[in-house]
């Protein structure tokens, strides 16, 4: 099980991401070394200090020791800056490494991880996954190994003053490990869960924020409230875990260090009283026991940061371990012609029982409109998706210019297709940037122009401020479904693929709208091979051929006029939508 297992695989693997910044970490590591020698040189100096001045003071003051004093803390002071600059470099800069190779895989993972783990996960695995890493390579490490440098050097400065003293002390080290393990197991345990935890209350949130209109139009505020609250008191509990967890590590090291002390006080006395410490010697042993005591107790400490990291490093490589999607094709496709077949292709989600689905047959050719239609649910949405391979078929075969889909690479694939669906997806951008997107970038401002125009967007791009180089928002929210749409036909024309998908571009649009959307994909549409997911059966009256899907089937096929004077189940679904618009 995960929290059980070791996290010295996990350290390894960071340490890939760490090899560009060894140089940098190294800086750190000498830096660190440096202050801490500062520190244990300083408390050795106390032995001459209290012998010289205070034991057997001499007549002439030795202004040599304060100055070593103030020089030890400069050089102290250096290198402690050295070290936070160096360490944050690093560790931030391999938390920036680790974002951009998730997102980079998220990207490449086949379309049913993007059914299968909810968008605000994937957030979090981003954020606040990719931040605890960072905490863990700069924060806790930094503090570890500067504390376990503390620990090294002042156990030097005692072994110096007494190694019998010393020896005697260590006795109270095994029992200490064995804390700092069973804190550090534990912390590891409940960092899975509350990363998790986490991702789950992101993901409500965004859910409850996202459909303010509906939560509040059913009146569901109270019950959104109350599940929202009920993920964060399980966050919580787990949070507290974390607190008592390190409240109780802390007690115990305090404890031990408090029995070092007194052992130390006891055999020091010892001796003292046999002539073999002198009282200089003594307060150097008791600031060097009094600087490894909180040194532990920030061990300790770190540990649940440091096990968040591991966690979170482990959420993070739980994604990066996952396969991406299969491009195992080797035929050159520079732009095909279009033609498309289905042979008793079968399809199937992970887990259901029943296909999504069975034995679809036809061919699309091009320069010709095939219509897809039948109820919800009955497999349109995922016919469309095998085309450009976001899922693979359980069986049968798809056919581009006669050959498997699969025997081509997924780029070129896909670049012979344009896709407009219902729910157009444009970025934090301007017009022209989202047009000419991608694959587009180059293209010239007359092409960028004649796609704008060709799409009915010169209407009200002309207008806007700074024409195409006007910022639209996030997701477009400055544009409205109507000029939204327009833009991703706009894209589709820039593109001129020989293939075009439209899955219900128009449905959710006004009249106005829909009749400039539909004049713009009437534009867009010949001499392609375009399929058509359509829900208002009036808009594909003059297509080609019609499929009429039920429960992943084809139950009927044909013309717009030969369906309706067939009476089934496409004459059906007319006449309800007729009477609706009645």
């Amino acid at each position: 099980m995960t929290e059980h297992r070791s996290a010295w695989p996990t350290y390894r693997r960071l340490q890939q991401f760490a090899r560009p910044y060894r140089t940098m970490m190294g800086v750190g590591f000498v830096a660190m070394a440096l202050e801490a020698a500062a520190g244990g040189q300083f408390t050795r100096l106390m032995q001459p200090i209290i012998d010289r001045n205070f034991v057997a003071p001499s007549a002439r003051f030795d202004w040599t020791l304060p100055l070593a004093i103030v020089g030890l803390f400069v050089a102290r002071g250096i290198a402690g800056y050295i070290t936070d600059m160096a360490m944050a470099r690093a560790g931030r800069s391999i938390a920036r490494d680790l974002r951009v190779h998730v997102l980079s895989k998220y990207l490449r993972l086949p379309g049913l991880r993007f059914d299968t783990e909810p968008v605000p996960s994937m957030l979090t695995r981003l954020g606040s996954d990719s931040d605890q890493v960072a905490l863990a390579a700069v924060d806790a490490l930094k503090v570890m190994l500067q504390q376990s440098f503390q620990v090294i050097v002042m156990l030097g400065v005692m072994l110096l003053q007494s190694w019998k003293v010393t020896l005697a002390i260590l006795v109270l080290a095994p029992p200490l490990g064995w804390i700092m393990d069973k804190v550090g197991r534990r912390y590891r345990r409940i960092g899975h869960r509350i990363q998790e935890s986490g991702a789950l209350l992101l993901q409500l949130a965004d859910q409850s924020l996202g459909n303010h209109q509906e939560v509040k139009v059913y009146g569901a505020q109270g019950v959104e409230t109350a599940r929202y609250s009920a993920q964060a008191d399980s966050y919580l509990k787990l949070a507290l875990k974390v607190e008592s967890t390190r409240s109780i590590s802390s007690a115990m090291v305090q404890l031990m260090g408090a029995i070092g002390l007194a052992a130390l006080l006891v055999l020091a006395g010892h001796e003292a009283a046999e002539g073999r410490l002198t009282a200089g010697g003594f307060v150097a042993l008791m600031m060097s026991m009094m600087a490894i005591i909180p040194a532990i107790k920030q061990l300790t400490n770190v540990q649940g940061m440091l096990q968040r990291g591991v966690a979170s490093a482990d959420r993070l490589f739980e994604v990066l371990d996952l396969p991406d999607e299969v491009d195992s094709g080797t035929r050159p496709l520079e732009r095909a012609r279009g033609e498309i077949e289905f042979r008793g292709v079968g399809a199937r989600y992970p887990g259901q029982s029943q296909p999504a689905l069975s034995d679809i047959s036809f061919v699309a050719r091009p320069g010709t409109v095939t219509a897809i239609v039948g109820r919800s649910g009955s497999g349109k949405s995922t016919l469309i998706k095998l085309i450009p391979r976001f899922y693979d078929i359980e069986s049968g075969e798809i056919l581009l210019d006669g050959h498997p889909i699969d025997e081509y690479r997924l780029a070129d694939l896909r670049r012979q297709i344009a896709l407009v669906g219902q729910q157009v997806m444009l970025f934090d951008g301007s017009i022209a940037a989202n047009v000419a997107y991608g694959e587009l970038a180059d293209a010239t401002d007359d092409r960028l122009d004649a796609a704008i125009a060709g799409a009915n967007a010169a209407e009200f791009v002309d207008r806007m401020a700074e024409r195409a180089h006007t910022p639209i928002g996030v997701r477009g929210g400055r544009l409205s479904g109507g000029q939204r749409q327009r833009l991703a036909i706009a894209r589709a024309m820039l593109k001129d693929a020989p293939i075009l998908i439209l899955d219900e571009a128009t449905a959710a649009l006004d009249t106005e709208s829909e009749r400039l959307v539909q004049d713009a994909l009437e534009r867009l549409m010949p001499d392609r091979t375009t399929l058509v997911i359509a829900h208002r059966l009036s808009t594909i009256e003059h297509a080609d051929h019609v499929l009429v899907l039920d429960q992943g089937r084809i139950v009927e096929r044909g013309t717009h006029a030969e369906l309706l004077a067939h009476g089934g189940l496409y004459a059906h679904l007319h006449r309800m939508q007729f009477r609706e618009a009645g």
